[in-house]
């Protein structure tokens, strides 16, 4: 007999008390052993109902409910639909027998109940959540490619109406805290603490059953014909006379808003054509025009046509399975060492990035050294810091006193002595060769021979800057995002005599302050910052052949890419793309080669020279920066750049995700990345690759053919567009092997 994960607990008044515990795991999640177990007890609830006053619905994690199970729907294709079916259609009967069983439920949310665990509750008749902002309360399945395929849909349609519940929490797929999802109207009580929670949701049972009883002493207890439960235990919709909140679409007042929901999700999206928010929107209106139950099952039929496609099989490897292993860190194979943890870090340059960096640690609880040239300027770094911690003050997301704290963490100076004693340094200084070998020089005269030593160097290779030092072995590259503070990643660059300790180290310190590791080898550029010179070096390229620059803006966005890319090279700045250039012009030069000109820079080095527009620091870009109003596009690259060259709206998106995902090969191909998660989750976390593709790896392997299909589509754009997308012979015997990119 299956073992039952939900325990089951009755007390002298009736009420139930049943608990989620899945002994094979560290959540609870809508595997098999779960599904058993909620059958069989909603079986024995139904046949012990006369001697059950209500059910509490709790868990035994620190956790409510996980969700789905994502290893099990992820790799789900369509000859599978039928069984993912009937799997779906299962798990929504059971829980809306749960629903239907005539005794009030109670979900008593003690942990995050995200995705499937929401809707779990949902199907409870109250909702009673512990007051902690670290809970989450949410819909995040659109942010994987899916939709609430468990009645999360049909229920919050009802509860909220269509708009509300479409808006607030169907297709953000928002996670929000306790106090939050009260406010809007899906939580029912908040207690302070644990050991409220189910005192709470037991009072509340035990208060209707008395108001009932009552009410019966004076005539017949309101109840529910269909059922013969209760109406408090009965949801609204299962009621005569129940009404949609705001209006079904049948309804004038509704059908006059519904055409502007279309619209806006079109703009939300900027154009690209992702399916789980077209089916969110879609179920959720045609589930508001039928019965409950019929709701259910269109609402099935949607979420079938999500799991079994290609894209939620993509978001799922992207942001399931690589950041697993992320987390994990499988890319560091077996470990030297045993986890590490830092007390205090030195910071050396207190400009944005430097100051973000000493920022993000202290906030971690790290004592900051925030060292410039002048105490003066590392004021300034640690007073964009207090600027940071005040805006989270405002936003509600700490104290003043928590503020005060973390400030108080960061100590500037001016003095390389002061950096005596800390447990690691992170240079954050200007992209520069020499000026970073000095710093490292002085670094070393007084620091501990344990202290970790890393570079905040964007382009330059790690094997270079270790060159020099006596101790190379803990020298490493970490490479922070901007703004550090809004950034997840950090990309950590091994050179060629970095030692496996100092990796480990550097691995767990990313860790230890909540961000996203991935771990390259060393390589001009490395990963993040080689690939995403191709991006913008594209959009100029395009430009350069004639084409509208808002159609260049336009296709990268209607791809999915989060920013436009002729924006985000002004962000960068022109100059720092040629400053790039010339450093690799001096390595090729160096090595006795000759570096080949790339479509896309003559545009930039006349925007430099001969309009004098570096780019947005200056106020002068691709786009014009106007003191008052928007920016736009800079009317001169109309006058000078666009012709009537006709390039199909396809071949400028494919271009831009070709063109990424080849230069991404090439990083396999060399030996800077080894493994597919840190390309995924660097390239949609780092640079921007489009979530939806599951990161430029999957994006090449997730097709009918695996990479074959991909090195046929890249020839056909090399054909048309240049060599850049001609896939290396390496890449076609991989491809004809039938093998992936490692």
């Amino acid at each position: 007999m299956t073992e039952n994960m939900i325990t089951w607990d009755q007390d002298a008044d009736g009420v139930v008390t049943l608990t989620m515990d899945d002994p094979n795991a560290k959540v609870n999640t809508m595997n098999d052993l779960w599904r058993d177990s909620m059958e069989a007890t909603v079986e024995r609830l139904e046949q012990e109902r006369e001697s059950i006053a209500g059910v509490i619905l709790t868990s035994a994690k620190s956790t409510f409910f996980a969700g789905g199970n994502l290893d099990q729907l992820g790799p789900t294709g369509p000859d599978e639909a039928a069984d993912v079916f009937a799997m779906t259609e299962h798990v929504k009967s059971v829980l809306r027998r749960l629903e239907k069983l005539g005794r009030p439920v109670v979900a008593a949310i003690n942990g995050a109940a995200l995705g499937g665990g929401l809707e779990i509750a949902l199907a409870c008749h109250r909702r009673v959540a512990v007051d902690d902002a670290r809970i989450k309360v949410g819909l995040p399945e659109v942010t994987l490619g899916l939709l609430p395929g468990g009645g999360g849909i049909t229920r919050l349609v009802r509860m909220l109406g269509l708009e509300k519940a479409l808006m607030d929490w169907l297709l953000q797929g928002t996670q929000y805290r306790p106090a939050q999802a009260k406010e809007k109207g899906v939580i029912d009580e908040l207690v302070s603490s644990q050991d409220e929670l189910l005192p709470a949701a037991r009072r509340w049972i035990l208060k209707q059953g008395a108001a009932a009883a009552k009410a019966q002493e004076g005539g017949p207890e309101e109840t529910d014909e269909a059922l013969g439960a209760p109406s408090y235990a009965v949801k609204p919709w299962d009621q005569k006379g129940f009404r949609l909140p705001g209006g079904s679409p049948q309804q004038p007042a509704m059908a006059s808003r519904l055409p502007a929901f279309p619209a806006t999700l079109h703009k939300t999206l900027h154009g690209a054509d992702l399916p789980a928010p077209k089916a969110i929107l879609a179920a959720a209106v045609e589930g508001a025009q039928v019965d409950f139950d019929t709701a259910l099952r269109i609402e099935t039929r949607y979420f079938v046509s999500l799991v079994t496609g290609r894209v939620s099989t993509a978001m799922v490897q992207a942001f399931h399975t690589d950041m697993g292993d992320i987390r994990s860190g499988a890319a560091l194979g077996e470990r030297a060492t045993e986890r590490h943890t830092v007390g205090s870090v030195a910071v050396l340059g207190a400009g944005m990035m430097g100051a973000g960096i000493a920022h993000a640690l202290a906030v971690n609880g790290i004592e900051a050294v925030l060292k410039d040239v002048s105490v003066e300027n590392a004021e300034r770094g640690k007073s964009h810091c207090a600027d940071l911690l005040g805006k989270a003050v405002a936003k509600g997301r700490m104290d003043q006193a928590a503020a005060d704290e973390v400030l108080g963490r960061i100590r500037t100076t001016e003095d390389y002595a002061d950096l005596a004693g800390v447990d690691a340094v992170i240079e954050a200084v200007f992209e520069d060769f020499e000026l970073k070998t000095g710093v490292f020089a002085e670094v070393e005269k007084v620091v501990g021979k344990d202290t970790l030593l890393c570079s905040n160097t964007s382009t330059l290779p790690i094997t270079l800057l270790q060159e020099p030092r006596e101790r190379a072995a803990d020298v490493i590259g970490l490479h922070f995002f901007s703004p550090v503070d809004r950034m997840q990643l950090v990309e950590i660059i091994r050179g060629e005599q970095t030692s496996q300790e100092a990796v480990e180290r550097a691995y767990d310190l990313v860790q230890q302050i909540h961000k996203v590791p991935i771990l390259v080898n060393d390589g001009r550029g490395f990963y993040t910052s080689r690939v995403f010179g191709t991006l913008v070096l594209e959009a100029a390229a395009m430009v350069e052949e004639g084409v509208d620059p808002q159609r260049v803006e336009r296709a990268a966005r209607q791809a999915g890419f989060p920013g436009a890319p002729l924006a985000m090279l002004d962000e960068v700045s022109l100059t720092l793309t040629q400053h790039v250039r010339r450093e690799e012009e001096k390595a090729a030069s160096a090595a006795g080669t000759e570096r080949v000109v790339q479509p896309g820079e003559q545009i930039v080095d006349r925007m430099v020279e001969e309009f004098e527009r570096p780019g947005r620091a200056r106020g002068a870009g691709f786009y014009e920066y106007p003191a008052e109003g928007p920016k736009h596009l800079w009317p001169g690259l109309r006058e000078h750049f666009t012709s009537d060259v006709d390039v199909p709206e396809q071949d400028l998106q494919d271009r831009f995700l070709y063109r990424m995902a080849i230069e991404t090969a090439g990083c396999f191909e060399d030996g800077v990345l080894t493994d597919t998660a840190s390309a995924n989750i660097g390239g949609v976390l780092g640079i921007g690759y489009p979530p939806h593709t599951g990161g430029p790896a999957t994006f090449m392997t997730n097709r009918e053919n695996g990479l074959a299909d991909f090195v046929a589509r890249a020839d056909e754009l090399a054909e048309a567009y240049g060599e850049r997308f001609r896939p290396s012979e390496w890449l076609r015997a991989r491809a004809a092997s039938g093998k992936g990119l490692v």
